[in-house]
């Protein structure tokens, strides 16, 4: 399917904006497990490491979401597509 027919396709639209949801999410959760304090000094950290965790987690987030690794972006496609008219 070309790039064009992929854009008027509601549901490529669908799975697309979901895939990116879920990768929005997990970002949003490995960020949030990132900042829990255990209290103790770190061993490694500043500047350059905080930045590689970033980046690390940020292109996780992507593969997991287009591999569909947690199954969120399915679970939204499957809800979201009723309103879109079509299903699989």
């Amino acid at each position: 399917m070309s790039l064009a027919a992929q854009a008027a396709d509601p549901r490529e639209q669908l799975r697309s904006a979901a895939q990116a949801f879920e990768a929005i999410f997990l970002r949003q959760l490995l960020a949030s497990a990132r900042a829990t304090d255990f209290g103790g000094e770190p061993l490694l950290g500043g500047p350059g490491l905080e930045q590689f965790e970033a980046m690390r987690d940020e292109r996780f987030a992507d593969i997991a979401s287009q591999q569909g690794m947690f199954g969120l972006a399915e679970a939204i496609e499957r809800q979201l597509a009723a309103f879109v008219g079509d299903t699989p």
